[in-house]
């Protein structure tokens, strides 16, 4: 059995929504999610002028090859309407290979751990009300002291209940 945590993300039509079926897809056809963050309300990241984003970061436990999660999170992304038009533009949903156990990868399409996790707030907020102590491969730093270190200025807040 693997680990995988993955950040879900939306910010055009129907965020809260796209999340919960981002997650609904994940339960079947990626593994079982074992932990879930709260749902956070971030401001953009990389093209700041679009909606507020929501994240929310998942841990699951799953069968399938880095590989193959990063496939079927993919084909997930078509079935809930993600066309890619703009990198780090809105989307209906996004979904995103944080962690594969503590695997070191780097492929074409592939690079784990997430290359932006130090960098990004709307990342390291979740994932550390989740997985506090888990320590990135490459930096040899906890989750908890990535975002401590962080020089990310955005504002990352729980998002409010609909």
């Amino acid at each position: 059995m693997n680990i995988v945590y993955l950040l879900t993300g939306a910010n055009i039509g129907n965020p809260r929504q796209q999340l919960n079926d981002a997650k609904i897809e994940i339960a079947e056809r990626v593994g079982k999610i074992i932990k879930e963050s709260s749902i956070y309300e971030s401001e953009a990241w990389g093209v700041e002028d679009q909606p507020i984003f929501l994240n929310q970061v998942l841990e699951v436990i799953t069968t399938h090859s880095a590989s193959k999660v990063l496939q079927t999170i993919q084909q997930i992304e078509l079935v809930l309407g993600r066309i890619r038009t703009q990198r780090w533009g809105s989307r209906t949903i996004d979904i995103d290979i944080l962690y594969y156990n503590t695997d070191i990868i780097h492929e074409p399409d592939l690079q784990v751990p997430h290359p932006y996790i130090q960098e990004r707030n709307f990342t390291l907020i979740p994932l550390t009300e989740i997985a506090p102590n888990f320590e990135h491969p490459i930096f040899k730093k906890t989750n908890q002291q990535l975002l401590m270190d962080s020089k990310d200025p955005l504002n990352v807040n729980i998002a409010k209940h609909e």
